[in-house]
């Protein structure tokens, strides 16, 4: 019997590789800055074609979560409770594939691990940058505070992103979307839908924030796997970083992004909610499909 992953991905016409490719290639040629061009008109055209696509996609994650997003409370105090429990009983957490990681899995494993997250990575820099477009003030702020802190304080050397790619270059990986399993493009693509378009800005805070709640546990457990197969301190920074920086993150965005934008209007709470669960399960996508091709 197929597992319900497998047989929800076998009745989708978006959970595939030929269409998070598809998604995933357009989302960073979009993306990229670039200049004017005289086939401007075509290119509008392609756009709206794929943001129809792009939304159909994220419809369906939504589809998939909404039953479960409206039974979470919408008052700050039961909010709150709901999306820090998320951390224990979430879809994916306590997956076995970190244990293993940690402990047990050799380099070639942990190579291919991190490509595929590598290649998946939407950038959690930009997707914050997007993200807080004429939020209020408080969530605003908080997005602004945990940008500066995604872009080093200032200093290059602190900033999130090159600090990945080092640990790319480090270990010689070759990240491409055509050699991507189709769940990490999916995770990558669905987090890039909730923070560009605005009718998702408040799934996106919700995604945004699950990230920094469960993300600890599972850089922990992959630097530990990064030292056991010998790398220095520097070079697995990025993840020795993330297991103690997003504790504090998790907690500043609890605080100062939800309490108060759920006070203000509690219908945000669903929506925070629904972003929360749909990158929850993006993630255990994923972590089933690693475990799949690394333990058999």
């Amino acid at each position: 019997m197929a597992s319900l992953p497998d047989a929800i991905a076998s009745r989708s016409q978006f959970l595939n590789d030929a269409f998070q490719r598809r998604l995933a290639h357009w989302n960073r040629e979009r993306l990229a800055p670039a200049m004017p061009t005289k086939d401007w008109a075509d290119r509008l055209h392609l756009d709206h074609v794929m943001l129809r696509l792009e939304g159909a996609f994220l419809e369906e994650l939504r589809a998939q979560v909404v039953d479960e997003a409206a039974r979470v409370p919408t008052d700050p105090d039961g909010f709150i409770a709901w999306f820090e429990g998320l951390l224990k009983d979430g879809p994916g957490q306590g997956d076995a594939l970190f244990p293993w990681i940690a402990n047990e899995a050799e380099r070639s494993d942990i190579c291919w691990f991190l490509e595929q997250e590598a290649a998946g990575e939407a950038g959690f820099d930009d997707l914050v940058a997007m993200t807080q477009v004429k939020l209020p003030t408080s969530a605003k702020m908080e997005l602004a505070r945990n940008y500066w802190d995604e872009m080093g304080r200032g200093n290059v050397k602190g900033m999130h992103g090159p600090m990945l790619n080092g640990l790319v270059e480090t270990l010689d990986l070759d990240p491409t979307i055509e050699k991507t399993c189709w769940e990490s493009l999916a995770l990558a693509n669905a987090m890039t839908a909730m923070a560009s378009s605005r009718r998702y800005a408040w799934h996106s805070v919700g995604a945004l924030g699950v990230i920094e709640l469960t993300a600890p546990g599972r850089s922990a457990c992959t630097a530990e796997g990064l030292r056991r197969i010998g790398l220095s301190e520097k070079e697995r920074r990025y993840f020795s970083l993330h297991a103690v920086l997003d504790v504090k993150h998790s907690e500043d965005w609890n605080r100062e992004a939800i309490r108060p934008s759920v006070d203000e209007d509690p219908a945000r709470a669903t929506a925070m909610a629904e972003g929360a669960l749909i990158r929850l399960r993006c993630g255990e996508r994923c972590f089933d499909r690693y475990r799949s091709v690394l333990w058999n």
